[in-house]
């Protein structure tokens, strides 16, 4: 039941002082012309609706959450903790500079690490996500090219295997996008790059993830950049995958001129539903110049602040989602130098291990011997044979307290399941998910019904999508 229908005329909760100021009416020119349809509950009703809800919702708290590309991993309390001491909580970012100097370090000891871990010499905090963070990267390049005359560079190049958020990006940054197909193995074609490259002064730059959507990481990756910086282009990194190699190799070596980085997939703060999230962006030096919001100097206790040479401006309101970089630094100081990279091994090793085991029935797309952070299972074989298809087991996996990995993503697997395991998932737990995905293999080929009928088991079964895309229903009928 919603809210709405628990409610009863006259119920309540009396718990609130009186009012201990002036109580004014409001013109009747303001005055709302129908009642304001607010629930009318006790408070223990209240407590219980919310708490049924929560049993209903299915979360990394609950079981194993494999949501490809999206790191949808466990993050430590003590974050959580940090981020909610009042030294934090109770501050305006309008206080002067003298009154805020903890929080100011916490900020300037983010941007460093930041910068250590991505190998960039500059880092802004503003941006509240990662296609916001995308946003900021491609405003940087667009204002170098500015700055140096080179207006005609309006190109940005964008592999098939992107993200789908890198093409809106440019599109916003006024840019325009060349696309650049995959090669049979799912990495960038270097040949199709240098053709679109030689000779080009409208490239503006290139946007890549590495490793990429498919979880494999681009031998070619030096390369890739010095084409694209021989025909004066930019270089940038989606920041998405980092989970992968974080403490292992760093985009800046890799020859990206800059990046965005997703504090809340990478490093510590829960994930989905939109947000909280920040995409702090990272640059080379000949690019800091530009970089927007407050630049911060000085040294502990003596934090002043100030502006870029031609700074963008602000891409956000001060200094971005403060409590998500709270969480950030805690867990990278948690972790420390040894434990960065030993969190992207262990990564790296559960994507290897569940998608050796579960190729032994499925077909894994682009047949690495190895991947990085994330695999993709192609259904496309079983859907001609059986007839299921991804979104079928995907919904099979919701009767096993599993959710389901990321489907029909990327575009260049057309029955795609794409599972991210994350390091924080006990070998135990792989196990379990491996046998529960073999055994939805079987299923197809020994009784599809069950599969095209799932889920039976949750709280809402096998919805009709096609009817509640075409005809939704967003707001309550009183």
């Amino acid at each position: 039941m919603l809210v709405f229908e628990k409610s009863r005329p006259g119920r309540g909760i009396s718990a609130l002082p009186a009012c201990d100021v002036d109580i004014v009416a409001i013109p009747e020119k303001d005055a709302r012309e129908s009642e304001l349809h607010l629930p009318e509950m006790a408070e223990v009703d209240i407590s219980r609706h919310y708490t049924e809800l929560a049993k209903k919702a299915h979360g990394v708290n609950d079981g194993f959450y494999p949501l490809g590309s999206c790191t949808m991993k466990y993050n430590p309390r003590i974050n959580e903790a940090m981020a909610n001491l009042p030294g934090f909580t109770q501050i305006h970012p309008l206080q002067p500079v003298e009154t805020v100097q903890g929080c100011l370090e916490v900020l300037k000891e983010t941007e460093k690490a930041l910068c250590a871990i991505a190998g960039m010499s500059n880092m802004t905090l503003q941006p509240a996500a990662g296609a916001h963070g995308e946003f900021t990267g491609l405003l940087l390049i667009k204002a170098y090219h500015e700055a140096n005359g080179e207006t005609q560079r309006n190109k940005i190049i964008v592999p098939d295997s992107a993200h789908g958020t890198n093409p809106a990006s440019a599109v916003m940054a006024g840019m325009k996008v060349i696309n650049i197909d995959s090669t049979p193995d799912g990495l960038v074609d270097v040949a199709k790059l240098r053709e679109v490259c030689e000779g080009n002064n409208e490239i503006a730059g290139l946007m890549l993830t590495n490793p990429n959507t498919a979880g494999l990481f681009d031998p070619n990756i030096k390369e890739i950049t010095e084409i694209v910086h021989e025909c004066g282009g930019q270089c940038y990194y989606d920041g998405a995958n980092l989970n992968a190699i974080m403490g292992w190799a760093r985009p800046g070596d890799m020859g990206f001129d800059c990046v965005h980085i997703n504090l809340h997939k990478t490093f510590s703060t829960p994930h989905a539903c939109g947000g909280p999230g920040a995409g702090p962006v990272g640059c080379k030096e000949h690019l800091a110049k530009f970089m927007p919001g407050a630049v911060i100097e000085g040294e502990k206790g003596n934090y002043t602040l100030s502006k870029a040479e031609a700074s963008l401006g602000e891409m956000k309101s001060f200094f971005g989602n403060f409590t998500v970089i709270v969480k950030a630094l805690t867990y990278i100081k948690m972790l420390g130098k040894e434990g960065i990279p030993e969190a992207s091994l262990n990564a790296v090793l559960n994507a290897n291990y569940m998608m050796k085991k579960l190729s032994e029935k499925y077909d894994i797309a682009f047949n690495p011997a190895v991947c990085m952070h994330e695999f993709i299972m192609d259904i496309g074989r079983q859907a001609k044979e059986t007839g299921i298809t991804a979104m079928d087991i995907a919904k099979g996996l919701l009767d096993n307290d599993i959710h389901p990995p990321t489907m029909y993503f990327p575009l260049t697997v057309h029955e795609a399941l794409m599972a991210e395991p994350t390091e924080t998932e006990s070998k135990e737990t792989l196990d379990n998910a491996i046998e529960v995905f073999k055994s939805l293999y079987d299923l197809a080929y020994n009784d599809a019904e069950v599969l095209h009928n799932a889920p039976v088991t949750t709280p809402v079964t096998r919805l009709d999508e096609v009817g509640a895309a075409r005809n939704p229903i967003l707001k309550y009928e009183f």
